[in-house]
């Protein structure tokens, strides 16, 4: 009998904190899990919460499901991690760490996904970014973005930083499409994948991540582009038509003439 295949990994960053990644985090689970994968998550720094209070991975649980999570350190005040252990005077990660952590899961999962802290170039210590274990572990990195006016600098930044470190920016995540995009938001529809290089590989409805997780799971695997599942480990393409929970694919230049659609 062959030897299990190891599982995909994918890093899901940001171009600021609160752009959404942890709902996109748990969106990209769910829609895994509907495809009958094993998913697990990494989050190697949670910072803002004391000990025992849920962290991010508890709104990725509830969300996605049963999915394995494993934190690796949190820190209690809600700053950047680096900064957060050397007031507290608490250990710092490490990146043999992070990446001990993934080998063990994508032993026995088919999808481990990596949610950094805050944007691409945050400190998790004082030698490492996000970009370090996604070098070492040759993982794609999905970047979560802001919908709005802004978006295309921040983001472009972003892009241009992966590629700066090694890294493979691999697809742009909007956070929080709102039901009635204003111009710029439609605008930078169009732009950011022209300006970056980088395709938007979905459009997360705004306020979804407070959805019923029902509801939630049902809807999320439609928010992704077909091509997303190269990501997963899928060769195929192909992608069911939408359920009635979730607006169908529209061209962007539709946006204007029919705001209330949202493009996937």
């Amino acid at each position: 009998m062959s030897a299990r295949r190891p599982g995909a990994v994918v890093v899901i960053t940001g171009t600021s904190t609160d752009v959404g990644k942890t709902v996109a985090t748990a969106a990209l689970a769910a829609a895994a899990r509907s495809r009958g994968a094993a998913v697990a998550v990494v989050k190697p720094a949670q910072t803002g919460v004391a000990p025992g209070e849920p962290g991010d991975l508890a709104q990725v649980r509830r969300l996605a499901g049963e999915i394995t999570t494993v934190e690796l350190i949190r820190y209690r005040e809600p700053l950047a991690p680096e900064t957060a252990a050397r007031r507290s005077g608490d250990r710092v990660l490490t990146l043999a760490e992070i990446t001990a952590a993934v080998e063990r899961l994508r032993a026995d999962h088919d999808l481990v996904l990596i949610e950094g802290a805050g944007g691409v170039l945050v400190r998790l210590a004082p030698d490492l970014t996000i970009c370090e274990p996604a070098r070492a572990l040759g993982a794609p990195v999905l970047v979560v973005a802001d919908p709005g006016l802004g978006s295309l600098n921040h983001t472009e930044l972003t892009v241009r930083a992966l590629r700066t470190a090694g890294c493979r920016p691999a697809g742009l995540v909007i956070g929080r499409w709102p039901d009635v995009p204003d111009l710029a938001t439609a605008c930078n529809r169009d732009d950011l994948p022209r300006l970056t290089g980088v395709p938007v590989l979905a459009a997360l409805p705004d306020g979804c991540g407070a959805a019923e997780p029902a509801a939630f799971r049902a809807a999320a695997p439609h928010w992704w582009r077909p091509e997303t599942g190269r990501l997963l480990g899928d060769r195929d393409s192909e992608a069911p038509p939408p359920p009635e929970l979730s607006a169908p694919p529209i061209d962007p230049a539709e946006t204007a003439r029919n705001p209330q659609e949202i493009p996937t």
